[in-house]
């Protein structure tokens, strides 16, 4: 009875397993088939698939749903889902879809969809990079950077804020900030000068200047900060504004003898009158100066290059002895120190920041070095002490940095740091090698054969303005000559900035030229080389007119002809030297008597100026109340 009991059991537990087992793997087929689909029905069940073995990969079972168009394929942890034109595959996290040129893949929070060639990738933290067609690309991160890259390298990466930078191939980068302030970068990272950084002052304004006219014909250029930079009058003159407050004015005109005038006036009770005429079939002018009720008078030679008349050209009065020259150009048998009397003087505190004398001279050149610097800087200081009538000397020098009250020319430090003087050892050395340069030259043209008649002395017996039809051999100005580079700023200039504003260069600025070749308008590149507060920015390149080059030069020799003069007269006093006898001759060409009306011409022009900027003042006080 027991056996047959246990028999029993055994035949129920096998009809129990038939039954069972098969409802199992129904029931595994149907939550294969549709796992994860939110209750949605399953497809239907295919018969049992017959199992098959395969090497190394272990089992890769396959399901097929027959005319439904859905295949799932299974591998090693990589499923694969194709319906009718869309296609999954899921391996490890990363997922891919594809619908009819649609592409979307998604792996750990980072998903790139593709349609039609245009390429997005979303990463986590909300960073978006879009591929278009022909290889542009934008790039949009978390806070509203965005990076727009299109065929050919060129970048643009806008910020939160609105500032945006430009990269183009080569390298060449431009960066905007919101308001519209700019700089631009050179290939290779150079930064493209001190201008360029600074372009647009401060605020993102422009830097461009503006025009002004007046009713009587004056015009006027006023720059961001409202200050005026030049004026042209209805006469014809120019008046050119500095950051300090001085001012020159130039003007030009052919006199009823036929001669061609040019009058500058540097300063009220300062200037000169030039004549220019021809003599002998050369251009020559005579130019007489004023100076606070001293006059005197210089003669120039015209030079003809370059199909244009004239380049004028300073011709000594009087030339030293070959010894002396050579005293003045050779080293000193020893370094001497000299007293110049500047202590207690306000010139010399003003432009403390700028210039530093030598501590001791080795040469007569370094000596005249200091003197041409000196002289520059005391005819500035005097010229805008008279322009702020009102304000204190100790003031003038904070008054400077005051002017120009932000913007493009507050920046500038005038080429220098806190560590010295603006006016570096290096440029002070190329001031001295261009002394020395023009010693030999004056050495040179000391020896060589006098004239016998005509030069300046003749006072114009033949008078013409320039571009007459005087016989003339072409000579390359001293403004133009290779041996001859650095040059100071002897009156107020107004010149356009890298960036498009005006700035200006004042007496005892230095450049230095770096075209040989001037341009159709007459112009070349120069570089400042050292620059005052408020002044063009040293380091930056700016066109200057040759015609200014030239009367740098010209007021260089006359200085250093001065300064000649000084030191024969004090030989083996005051600290000089003991020499050679300066012995010499005259030189015809260099002789001219000075012209008697030279005040009266001065004091109209600046009457004239004067009238001319009380209008241009009254204009602008009028759009400004107009603009309220």
């Amino acid at each position: 009875m027991a056996q047959l009991n246990r028999r029993f059991i055994q035949l129920l537990f096998v009809l129990v397993a038939l039954i069972l087992v098969p409802g199992i793997a129904r029931a595994q087929k149907h939550g294969g088939g549709g796992g994860g689909g939110g209750g949605g029905s399953a497809p239907k069940s295919a018969p049992a698939a017959h199992p098959s073995s395969g090497g190394g990969g272990g089992s890769h079972p396959s399901t097929s749903g027959g005319g439904s168009g859905h295949t799932t394929t299974n591998t090693g942890g990589h499923t694969t889902t194709t319906n009718t034109g869309h296609t999954t595959t899921s391996t490890a996290g990363h997922t891919t879809t594809s619908t009819a040129g649609h592409t979307t893949t998604t792996t750990a929070g980072h998903t790139t969809t593709t349609t039609g060639g245009k390429t997005t990738t979303s990463a986590a933290g909300g960073k978006t990079t879009t591929t278009a067609g022909g290889g542009k690309t934008t790039t949009a991160a978390a806070g509203g950077k965005t990076t727009t890259t299109a065929a050919g390298g060129k970048s643009t990466t806008t910020a939160a804020g609105g500032k945006t930078n430009t990269a183009a191939a080569g390298g060449k980068t431009n960066t905007a900030a919101a308001g519209g302030k700019g700089g631009a970068a050179g290939a290779g990272g150079k930064a493209g000068g001190a201008n360029n950084a600074k372009a647009g002052g401060a605020g993102g304004k422009s830097a461009a200047p503006k025009t002004v006219s007046t009713k009587s014909g004056a015009t006027a250029r006023v720059n961001s900060n409202g200050h005026v930079t030049q004026v042209k009058t209805a006469k014809g003159a120019t008046i050119n504004r500095n950051a300090h407050g001085g001012r020159t004015i130039s003007s030009e005109h052919v006199n009823a003898k036929g001669e061609h005038v040019r009058t500058v006036n540097t300063g009220r009770g300062r200037g000169y009158v030039d004549h220019r005429y021809s003599h002998g079939g050369h251009y020559y002018s005579r130019r007489t100066y004023w100076d606070h009720g001293h006059r005197y008078a210089y003669g120039y030679r015209g030079y003809y290059y370059g199909g244009y008349c004239c380049y004028y050209g300073y011709t000594p009065a009087y030339y030293y002895g070959p010894a002396f020259y050579g005293w003045a150009y050779n080293p000193w048998a020893a370094p001497v120190a000299y007293s110049w009397g500047w202590g207690g003087a306000p010139w010399y505190g003003a432009y403390g920041y700028y210039f530093n004398p030598y501590p001791a001279y080795a040469s007569a050149a370094l000596w005249m070095t200091d003197y041409v610097i000196s002289q520059n800087l005391q005819a500035a200081y005097a010229a805008q002490a008279q322009a702020n009538a009102n304000v204190a000397a100790a003031a003038n020098a904070q008054a400077m940095g005051d002017y120009a009250g932000g913007g493009q020319q507050a920046e500038n430090a005038g080429g220098g740091d806190s560590s010295g003087p603006a006016l570096t050892p290096e440029v002070k050395q190329a001031i001295a090698d261009e002394v020395r340069a023009q010693l030999e030259a004056e050495k040179a043209a000391a020896s060589a054969p006098q004239p016998a008649s005509g030069g300046a002395a003749a006072g114009g017996q033949q008078s013409a303005s320039a571009g007459g039809d005087a016989a003339q051999q072409e000579e390359v100005p001293a403004a133009l000559d290779p041996n001859h580079r650095t040059f100071i700023v002897s009156v107020i200039l107004t010149e356009q900035a890298p960036d498009g504003s005006d700035c200006s260069l004042s007496p005892g600025d230095v450049v230095t030229r770096i075209d040989d070749s001037p341009d159709d308008n007459k112009n070349v590149k120069v570089l400042i080389s050292s620059s005052q507060k408020g002044d063009c920015h040293s380091g930056s390149q700016v066109a200057m007119a040759v015609d200014d080059l030239q009367e740098m030069h010209n007021h260089f020799r006359e200085q250093l002809d001065q300064g000649l003069k000084t030191l024969a007269e004090n030989q083996g006093k005051n600290g000089i030297p003991a020499g050679p006898k300066p012995g010499g001759h005259a030189n015809p060409e260099g002789q001219a008597q000075p012209d008697l009306d030279v005040e009266a011409q001065l004091n109209d022009q600046q009457k004239d100026a004067d009238a001319a900027e009380s209008e241009v003042q009254q204009t602008q006080q009028g759009g400004a109340q107009g603009g309220k």
